[in-house]
């Protein structure tokens, strides 16, 4: 991909090393020595009566790009908000790189790049303006912030709208200034909860792009999505949750097994293979009154 930022290509150089990945015979990235990327153990969440998320148990490999899909409502986002240390959970014990989320949130939150559900930005900056102040709180370097900054904007097609108020982006806009944000200060793992929500085909293949060159780097996406096409054709790990539950995880193939996409896997393993779409509709669509 041409003009790539130069942080993510001289990871090797900036960030810490990066454990070698091995590849087995399909071709697809093996699991890679060291610690996982997340561990996670009993995370609990209620709110009032609704258990959100019921006491799951997941370990995501490092160095993989991976798909946290379900239902709406499934309990995705409440996962990656308590996963990333937005919001406290009632019960379980969450592990980035070694390093507990709550005990050691300092440790944890440098090595991360979020974009949230319901992204909420400094308006009244300009996409440059919030670049910069994004940068400057990670304690970059002034100049560093900048060149970095002028990059992604140039490879997320933002350059002409970098001086524009963010009050003024459009979704896609705010998607790609939001993921510019996240990955600024060259993170180890990136979370992102419905990155292509609402954002047209030119936007999604640009962030797809820069997403896909960022995890060959050898760091780790992990976004949520209800769109099973989408995770097919981006993730070789998933994890699959339902009603709070994690109920299946693995690489891609694994979980798919043998049904013949993963959508035809997900609707078996949620229990919604079987629901007819027009089921006590037989009014819809005849006998309009006039």
């Amino acid at each position: 991909m041409a003009n790539e930022p130069e942080h993510i290509e001289e990871r090797a150089e900036q960030g810490p090393p990066q454990q070698a990945v091995a590849t087995d015979s399909e071709g697809a990235a093996g699991a890679p020595d060291g610690p996982p990327a997340v561990r996670i153990q009993g995370l609990g969440k209620k709110f009032g009566e609704q258990v959100a998320v019921n006491n799951i148990d997941l370990t995501l490999p490092a160095g993989r790009f991976i798909g946290l899909v379900g239902p709406n409502g499934a309990g995705k986002t409440t996962t990656l908000s308590m996963v990333t240390g937005l919001l406290r959970p009632d019960s379980g014990v969450v592990e980035i790189g070694g390093h507990d989320v709550w005990r050691d949130p300092v440790a944890v939150k440098s090595r991360i790049g979020v974009l949230p559900e319901g992204l909420r930005l400094f308006e009244r900056l300009s996409g440059r303006e919030l670049l910069g102040y994004t940068g400057r709180l990670r304690g970059l370097p002034g100049a560093e912030v900048d060149k970095r900054a002028g990059q992604l904007l140039d490879v997320l097609d933002l350059s002409g709208a970098q001086h524009k108020l963010v009050v003024d982006y459009s979704t896609g806009m705010r998607k790609k200034i939001g993921l510019a944000a996240a990955l600024l200060h060259n993170p180890e793992i990136l979370f992102l909860d419905e990155p292509f929500e609402g954002v047209d085909p030119v936007s999604a293949q640009t962030i797809r792009g820069v997403l896909e060159r960022y995890t060959s780097s050898g760091a780790t996406v992990i976004f949520s999505s209800h769109v099973m096409e989408l995770v097919e054709s981006l993730c070789d790990w998933v994890a699959v949750m339902a009603a709070g539950r994690i109920r299946a995880d693995g690489p891609l193939a694994e979980v798919r097994g043998a049904a013949p996409t993963l959508q035809d896997a997900f609707l078996e393993l949620v229990g919604a293979s079987g629901r007819g779409a027009g089921q006590n509709l037989d009014w819809l669509g005849g006998g309009r009154a006039r």
